[in-house]
């Protein structure tokens, strides 16, 4: 029975223990997370590599374009032809300044850019939806033996979270830089000096950044339904998985 003047009954008080005892706090939540990537640093490892690739690619492609948009807003007729002699679609006759900034920024947001950053995109989801997947089911019995001890749901998917969160920024780091690097160095080989003298630091910054927050952003996506399969599944079905 409920006692009165403010006063707790046992079970609610038990009710609290039981709370304070299951829901863990989010620095003891990233010190699992940091040792669990520790322990299965190969598999980590291999999932950082998948999404440095893919997140390399992207940053490369939109690196090209600011590169090329440099070059053509730099009004040099000689940069202008050289664009044309590889592959940009562009007018053969140079316009006035106005008109070359104009075309600079139609160049950057070029349908074919837009496709093959989309189909990178699509071929990063669906490696680290791959890996993660892969990597849940190896793990089916420690989460079978974190939900016996009590574990939460929501505790299994910060878990989770949190692993894929801290992968998908370096990851995306390291990628968005070896593209930066990638796609200056090609821009130095095919225009020489005037590639890297006409380059725009914000615009190469708002690409690194870019870069870093959509291999961030897509780790995390990529994670999502593997976490919840596992975190829904009852200790029992986990225990039995790996049997």
């Amino acid at each position: 029975m409920a006692q009165s003047n403010g006063a707790i009954s046992p079970k609610a008080g038990r009710s609290d223990r039981i709370a304070r005892q299951v829901v863990l706090p989010f620095r003891k939540s990233l010190e699992i997370s940091i040792k669990s990537i520790q322990v299965r640093f190969f598999r980590s490892l291999i999932t950082v590599a998948s999404l440095v690739l893919a997140v390399a690619f992207l940053s490369f492609i939109l690196t090209g374009s600011d590169v090329a948009a440099g070059l053509l807003r730099s009004g040099d007729p000689q940069l202008r032809k050289a664009l044309v002699d590889a592959g940009y679609d562009l007018p053969a006759r140079p316009g006035p300044a106005a008109s070359a900034t104009r075309e600079a920024e139609r160049l950057q947001t070029s349908p074919k850019e837009r496709w093959i950053v989309i189909l990178s995109l699509l071929v990063c989801t669906v490696g680290i939806v791959n890996a993660q997947l892969m990597a849940v089911t190896e793990r089916f019995r420690e989460i079978g033996t974190m939900k016996c001890l009590g574990a939460l749901d929501r505790f299994i998917l910060r878990l989770f979270l949190l692993e894929a969160g801290m992968q998908g920024l370096v990851g995306a780091f390291l990628g968005g830089v070896l593209g930066l690097v990638t796609g200056i160095l090609v821009g130095l080989v095919r225009f020489g000096l005037a590639a890297t003298s006409n380059l725009s630091l914000l615009d190469a910054g708002a690409t690194l950044g870019l870069s870093i927050a959509v291999g961030a952003g897509l780790s995390l996506v990529g994670v999502i339904y593997p976490a919840a399969v596992a975190a829904r599944m009852r200790p029992v079905e986990a225990m039995r998985a790996q049997e």
